[in-house]
């Protein structure tokens, strides 16, 4: 059975919608970004430790949109950029 066709009648309100559904928005909550907990590392040796929240929203982000951890990294971190957010998303190793 053919999929049924139905005659677009108001292409304004149709284009907008199509043009939507690439939309994407993250909310950062206030709450969220205090329990990032980053420590600075402006020189050589251990590395960032991050919270648990921090990893796991990383990981769901990967998850949702199947990406590979080094292109998460670059997403999550321009999503902060963008919000000016003053907190980097975990190193991807």
């Amino acid at each position: 059975m053919p999929k049924p066709r139905y005659k677009t009648t108001n292409w304004k309100q149709y284009n907008k919608a199509l043009i939507n559904r690439g939309s994407l928005t993250f909310w950062i909550d206030e709450e969220a970004i205090r329990q990032w907990k980053q420590s600075k590392q402006d020189k050589r040796g251990r590395p960032r430790q991050f919270s648990d929240l921090a990893i796991t929203t990383a990981l769901m982000v990967k998850r949702v949109f199947s990406m590979p951890l080094r292109a998460l990294q670059g997403l999550i971190d321009s999503v902060f950029s963008l919000a000016n957010v003053p907190i980097v998303c975990p190193h991807y190793s």
